[in-house]
């Protein structure tokens, strides 16, 4: 073989081997740009599954704050709270997250102030009304609080 059908072939190894590779790079990029697509989608889906869920998690708290204190002991409404307890650890797996409220500072991105209350710290949540809930840093629902009233 002649030296330069050596070297031909070898130039043609090489622009190969640089096609390759580049299509190998654009196809882990594919897939890194589909997995994040696929990730996203789910997470939509997670976020429209928490909407429809979050008014029957507030029924359950209504519903466990109107149990008198002497029928708490029944089995049956144990199991109820076990229920609820199940659900709550469903949605907090699956990323749902309760905004922190009492004692916190209030904020109007993440509470809702419903009443302002004497003899409280001005801005500071004293009570929830009603829970908020965020996910993946983005709030699903805010928190309807009554906080100290500021003094004008």
């Amino acid at each position: 073989m002649k030296k330069k059908e050596l070297e031909k072939i070898i130039k043609e190894k090489d622009e190969y081997f640089s096609g390759w590779q580049r299509e190998k790079a654009d196809f882990l990029n594919y897939k890194k740009q589909e997995f994040e697509r696929l990730k996203g989608t789910l997470n939509i889906a997670k976020e429209s599954l928490f909407k429809e869920l979050i008014p029957v998690l507030d029924n359950f708290n209504l519903a466990q704050k109107a149990i008198p204190e002497e029928e708490k002991e029944k089995n049956s409404i144990k199991g109820l709270l076990l229920i609820k307890k199940q659900l709550e650890d469903s949605l907090k797996s699956l990323g749902l997250e309760e905004i922190e409220t009492i004692g916190k500072q209030f904020d109007p991105k993440m509470h809702e102030a419903v009443e302002e209350v004497e003899g409280a710290e001005p801005g500071v949540i004293v009570e929830e009304v009603q829970k908020g809930y965020s996910f993946q840093d983005k709030i699903i629902r805010v928190a309807k609080v009554k906080i100290g009233r500021y003094h004008s």
